[in-house]
């Protein structure tokens, strides 16, 4: 029996990073009937479709599987073959990470800095919220995700990376607007509000657990960046729960205000790996414990 042929994948890679058929033949210099022929070959040998063929196509659950497996390949090829062939990585080893956008706007960023300029590397960060990232790295989207699951999945490993405080905040004007009389169930009802998307648990748990209050009931903007919650409560627009880590700076100097002085809502987050890793990986593992070891509270 014929085994898996990279080229197959190395095609369906390109049509997925391109957008389309025919940039990814021009990517890959061959014709574009070829990468068609080449993903038809693929699809027969694994008797199922490995892409949704739509305006941009789209992996299929057994393409993203496929995926996962072709950049381990990559990555594994990245170690051994320059020690082999006495030769240098010509181009740069490419790295999936699934993150949570809060562990972006903060300290991930600067964890990764030195392997970014002293490795060729190439950093491809999904965002998304804590619960879901996970599932990324299940799939084999990813080669690593920061997540509040505790426990690794099979083939993989967790290591506690400390804890995310969270307060809750707005501009002084906005405060003195919604909450002269303190954050309570009633004044809640009225101030508009900032969620990531409508998976957002802590938002939901912040209302629920210690307000007993319904999310539906209030205005909740939604936005799915880190950086645009701080803006929004800078603003006057909203108030938000935003870790403390990233406001630091404008909570001194008053720009913003702590609506509950002494509340936090804290979450412990973990980096999830693969369980085997050397060279690249586990350069990048430890910068990542290294560094939120030293910025995150235990």
């Amino acid at each position: 029996m014929r085994g898996l042929d990279y080229k197959w994948v190395e095609a369906l890679e390109a049509v997925v990073v391109q957008e389309s058929f025919e940039r990814a033949a021009q990517a890959l210099f061959i014709s574009q009937s070829a990468v068609s022929q080449r993903i038809k070959q693929l699809e027969n040998f694994l008797a199922k479709p490995v892409l949704i063929r739509e305006q941009p196509p789209r992996l299929t659950t057994a393409g993203k599987k496929l995926m996962g497996l072709y950049h381990r390949v990559q990555l594994l090829e990245s170690e051994v073959l320059p020690e082999l062939t006495n030769q240098p990585n010509q181009r740069p080893v490419r790295i999936f990470i699934a993150t949570n956008a809060d562990s972006l706007a903060t300290w991930l960023l600067p964890a990764l800095a030195p392997i970014m300029q002293e490795r060729k590397v190439e950093f491809n960060l999904s965002v998304d919220i804590e619960a879901r990232t996970i599932e990324k790295l299940k799939k084999g989207e990813v080669t690593g995700a920061i997540s509040l699951e505790p426990e690794p999945i099979p083939g993989c490993v967790s290591q506690y990376l400390g804890r995310m405080d969270y307060v809750c905040v707005a501009n002084p004007e906005f405060a003195k607007r919604y909450f002269s009389k303190g954050v309570t169930r009633h004044t809640l009802k009225h101030a508009p509000a900032v969620s990531f998307d409508q998976y957002d648990e802590m938002h939901q748990m912040f209302l629920k657990q210690h307000f007993n209050l319904s999310p539906e009931v209030i205005t909740q903007h939604r936005v799915a960046s880190s950086e645009a919650f701080v803006n929004l409560a800078l603003l006057g627009v909203a108030y938000c729960l935003i870790p403390r880590l990233q406001i630091a700076k404008e909570l001194e100097q008053g720009r913003l205000v702590d609506l509950m002085p002494g509340f936090l809502l804290s979450f412990q987050i973990y980096w999830h790996h693969w369980q085997l890793e050397t060279g690249l990986l586990q350069e990048i593992t430890q910068a990542i414990v290294d560094y939120s070891s030293a910025q995150l509270p235990k």
